[in-house]
């Protein structure tokens, strides 16, 4: 699988350092060039996947955008927030590729489950686009396929990569769970001492 980029959707709901890691670790092991990062909608991050909480559309792109200016390898792409609704993973691929941004699906294992049975389109993303799968944790990929008619059938299109160690208790989650706690200890701090001074503690 040659293709130039690594197409890494998702809510990025916070960005973390795990998402970072993982997708330059993915394009140096497949010999991409870059990776572009593709935010899903706001509105489908909290109605569809009903996340506790999104931050907004613009939130998210300038986060990406941040963190990519030091990065020449990320790129950041607005193509799915731009559209009235949450377009399918298979119709932003073929605009990227359209815009002459050619580019494999990259995903976690997590998803491996959700290709056979919730993702449209999922042949024409194996047969013309090809699929890089990062496994995470404890997921055995190869029991998976093995298991599943359906994954096995498009397993030559699949490129399986184990991730490094390090990123694996890393989560977007736990990040929104830590920054609410930091609004609340800084919310009784602030009643605690004069306001002039809560931004030198």
């Amino acid at each position: 699988m040659n293709r130039e980029y690594l197409a890494f959707f998702g809510a990025f709901n916070p960005p973390t350092n795990a998402h970072i890691r993982l997708a330059e670790f993915a394009m140096k092991a497949t010999g991409a060039k870059g990776v572009l990062f593709i935010p899903s909608k706001e509105n489908y991050i909290r109605d569809f996947q009903g996340k506790d909480y999104a931050y907004g559309d613009r939130e998210r792109l300038e986060m990406l955008r941040l963190t990519a200016e030091k990065r020449p390898w990320m790129e950041v792409s607005d193509v799915e927030i731009l559209q009235k609704s949450q377009p399918r993973t298979y119709e932003t691929l073929c605009r990227l590729r359209d815009a002459g941004k050619e580019a494999s699906l990259l995903i976690g294992s997590d998803k491996l489950p959700e290709l056979a049975e919730i993702w449209a389109h999922v042949d024409e993303i194996a047969r013309e686009f090809g699929i890089v799968v990062l496994t995470r944790g404890a997921d055995m990929c190869g029991r998976m396929i093995r298991e599943s008619a359906y994954l096995t059938s498009i397993s030559p299109y699949l490129t399986i990569l184990e991730t490094p160690v390090e990123t694996r208790n890393i989560s977007s989650t736990l990040v929104r769970s830590r920054v609410a706690q930091m609004k609340e200890i800084r919310r009784e701090i602030g009643g605690m001492v004069p306001e002039e001074i809560l931004d030198l503690l």
